[in-house]
């Protein structure tokens, strides 16, 4: 592992970048040592994506420069960039789906070097030995698409070490693994610390990062506002450093309204291969936390819920009003609102404005008669929505693409509010989200069960369900296994069970 009196493999001095008249990084200055991990830490907004595309050449500085073993590289581009030994694995790992993990390896490497013909079978070799370099377990004949989240995340490192990476940047890598996997990661990145890698750690998770990491640079609305040693920090240091004030992550929880009809009722619902003989109750304010591993089957049980997918027995109701199984409109119709686990993907128009989104999916009942919409009450509610919410954009106006991961969420949220929900699915509400928006995020649901609405939550941060629950179902291999009502949510347990 580098000391830090070694030369740095990269710099970046004085950078600036301005998007339209904002200033998205004014002056941010970083040094990456060989064989160290440096943590890039900012909430979402700050600016961290930005200089991570300026260091790899997608996009230009208007000052500053950038040093690669003391030397100015002017007019940085992505070939550039790769020539340097600067990779990127962003959080949606870029892979290709329908070619193996060999191929994946391997085939970014041919196509930076202009090979004008690609021989599979010659170049398999090539991942073989990256892959015993490493020490790992991968099946290079496995199509991409059939892997797990880990499996995929490995294939891109290796796919970044075989074009003989010097710089890494992984961008929230743990945000799907489980604790175990998380541990195997950190054990790569020490094999990698060992090659003289210098390893850029982005992650909302701040336990992991002081964890892994050896130094700290943290922005805040563009500026370098603190660096140093990871040692010198804490969690709650470095969460007062990335958002400017003290954020209060203890247990806040609303208490339901008096007891009486469930809002939601499951009983015995079952799908083979997904879940099973699967009964439970949810009250009107109650937050209902729902955890277990990736692929217990957690995420399929509320997509049945959703009408995504249909139980070939058992029933669900809603104020005592049975639901059609497999429809998405009897389930909206029923007041039953689904916030997906990619938003990206599945919960937003990223080409449409900010209010197209919050709208989208309440017109109906922004009409005027039968076919005329309320144009000023339409207006009303995305404005209201848009201030309640708290979402950062210059106006309503702004197209969804061009905001942060905490805002698109934002606004998420605010197009399921617009449809006035009786209950409120989230599936993974705070993935990719920073520390700050995570806490404003967790208040406006608190606020929605206060006034009545019943929310369920699916989420891997156990911290979060306990700072949020009522309750907290546990499911494993697709039954449920454990259930902790409001006195027996502790972190400890519902890991302890999670992991049995």
């Amino acid at each position: 592992m580098a000391e830090r009196n070694e030369a740095p493999v990269l710099e970046v001095r004085g950078i600036v970048k301005v998007f339209g008249g904002v200033t998205a990084l004014d002056g941010v200055s970083m040094s990456l040592l060989p064989g160290r991990v440096h943590c890039l830490a900012g909430e979402n907004g700050s600016g961290k994506s930005t200089l991570i595309k300026i260091i790899s050449g997608a996009d230009a500085p208007d000052a500053g420069e950038i040093l690669i073993d003391g030397e100015a590289m002017s007019g940085m581009t992505p070939a550039r960039a790769l020539r340097a030994g600067i990779q990127v694995i962003y959080q949606d790992f870029s892979l290709f789906p329908n070619l193996t993990v060999a191929e994946n390896i391997v085939l970014p490497a041919a196509i930076a070097s202009r090979k004008k013909l690609f021989n599979r079978a010659r170049s398999r070799p090539d991942a073989q030995r990256i892959v015993d370099e490493l020490g790992l377990t991968l099946n290079l004949d496995a199509d991409v698409e059939k892997l797990s989240v880990a499996d995929r995340q490995l294939t891109a490192i290796c796919r970044a070490l075989v074009q003989d990476a010097r710089i890494l940047f992984m961008d929230e890598p743990t945000t799907a693994l489980t604790h175990s996997e998380v541990e195997r990661l950190f054990g790569l990145v020490r094999k990698l610390q060992e090659r003289g890698v210098a390893i850029v750690f982005v992650s909302h998770k701040l336990d992991e990062v002081l964890e892994v990491s050896h130094d700290i640079t943290v922005l805040r609305s563009g500026e370098l506002v603190a660096s140093g040693d990871a040692r010198e920090y804490s969690v709650q240091s470095l969460t007062v450093a990335m958002t400017g004030r003290e954020v209060d992550t203890t247990r806040l929880v609303n208490e339901p309204g008096e007891p009486g009809a469930a809002l939601l009722k499951v009983t015995q619902l079952d799908l083979p291969g997904a879940f099973t003989d699967v009964s439970f109750d949810l009250a009107p304010g109650e937050i209902l936390g729902i955890t277990g591993l990736l692929g217990s089957g957690r995420g399929e049980i509320v997509e049945a819920l959703f009408g995504l997918l249909k139980p070939d027995s058992g029933t669900v109701t809603v104020n005592g009003a049975p639901l059609r199984p497999g429809s998405i409109r009897s389930s909206i119709s029923a007041g039953i609102g689904y916030v997906p686990e990619d938003r990206l993907t599945q919960g937003l128009f990223l080409e449409k404005s900010i209010a197209d989104n919050i709208i989208a999916g309440s017109l109906d009942s922004h009409a005027r008669g039968k076919i005329v919409l309320s144009q000023k009450r339409i207006a009303e509610t995305i404005s209201t929505l848009f201030t309640r919410l708290r979402i950062k954009a210059p106006s309503v106006a702004a197209p969804v693409r061009s905001l942060s991961g905490g805002n698109a969420q934002r606004v998420v949220l605010a197009k399921w509010l617009a449809t006035k929900p009786k209950i409120l699915i989230l599936n993974g509400p705070t993935v990719g989200v920073d520390v700050g928006s995570k806490n404003e995020i967790l208040a406006i649901l608190r606020d929605a069960a206060r006034e009545g609405m019943g929310v369920i939550m699916i989420s891997d941060d156990v911290p979060e369900l306990v700072s949020i629950c009522n309750r907290v179902l546990i499911v494993r291999r697709g039954s449920l296994v454990a259930e902790f009502d409001s006195e027996q949510i502790e972190a400890k347990r519902i890991q302890e069970v999670m992991a049995a």
